[in-house]
């Protein structure tokens, strides 16, 4: 059976069939993905009998793993895997890239569906290239030239009001090494050459504005990301597991399933350093991440 690739929207997402994700892929198969993820950005696989090994073993063949997070626990006896469960905290219902706090965030991540509670706990998953698309002329010409500053220097899961004693205890581990990176608000991406708006809730500041001003300018850009028409909305089934783009995507854990039982297991895909329009890279102003995502020399 050929790979057949079904569109889920007009500007992201599509359903994969014809592949066996739990076997080894040919390079035809692999190279008809790495195309699939290029055009579509999230791409849904039935995953039948995966486990932890097998998600790395697919994982890998876009790229080298990183291992589970700079500064958050894996799953035990697996470095590479992590566990986003209901039981650990709340959703990460906040807007935002993998990790991108570190100089190189994952080029790609894959989440496959260990429990699913029996209503709710979808994942949305935006396309930053169609948020870009979509901004004004004039709009589009000053994000080009803005940088911004991402950190984990606060935690995007729990309002500060919230915070309880086990909560503390997990945003201390979150913050436990704290990182702060510059990106471009607009990037390139390596493959495609599209550009994307780099934003997302790890990005905090934008260089040379003042706190209030960053603010105003990330959220006026980040409603063009988070548009109903460039968001797939993915409701989980049972043994599924999405890949989407780490690189020109956000995405969102609704927390709307009333506290039951949700569990994915995570693994992501070691990337490059975001290139702004100008060929300029990011840098970073404090944090050594090189034990989670070691950078390419």
């Amino acid at each position: 059976m050929t790979v057949q690739i079904h569109k889920v929207t007009a500007n992201i997402g599509a359903r994969v069939e014809g592949v066996d994700i739990t076997q080894p892929l040919d390079q035809e198969t692999s190279t008809a993905l790495r195309e699939a993820l290029n055009a579509h950005k999230a791409l849904v696989f039935d995953a039948e009998g995966l486990d932890d090994a097998g998600q790395q073993a697919f994982v890998r063949h876009f790229g080298d793993i990183t291992t589970a997070h700079p500064t958050v626990s894996a799953v035990a006896g697996a470095p590479n895997v992590l566990p986003v469960d209901s039981e650990g905290g709340r959703a990460a219902n906040h807007w935002h890239t993998d990790v991108t706090f570190v100089l190189n965030p994952p080029q790609a991540t894959s989440l496959r569906s260990i429990t699913v509670p029996p209503y709710g706990g979808e994942t949305l998953i935006a396309s930053s290239a169609a948020a870009y698309r979509n901004l004004p002329d004039s709009l589009r010409g000053l994000a080009d030239t803005l940088w911004a500053e991402h950190t984990n220097d606060y935690d995007y899961a729990v309002p500060e009001e919230d915070v309880d004693d086990e909560q503390s205890a997990r945003r201390a581990q979150f913050t436990s090494i704290k990182y702060r990176t510059v990106h471009p608000v607009v990037r390139v991406h390596p493959l495609t050459g599209e550009r994307g708006l780099f934003i997302g809730g790890f990005a905090q500041r934008i260089v040379g504005l003042s706190p209030g001003e960053s603010r105003k300018i990330l959220d006026l850009l980040q409603a063009y990301v988070t548009r109903p028409e460039n968001i797939l909305r993915h409701r989980w089934s049972p043994n599924q597991l999405v890949l989407f783009d780490n690189r020109i995507t956000q995405h969102y854990a609704v927390d709307n399933y009333d506290g039951r039982p949700r569990r994915l297991h995570r693994v992501t895909v070691a990337g490059d350093i975001p290139v702004g329009i100008e060929g300029k890279e990011s840098y970073v102003i404090e944090g050594d991440a090189s034990h989670y995502s070691p950078v390419a020399a």
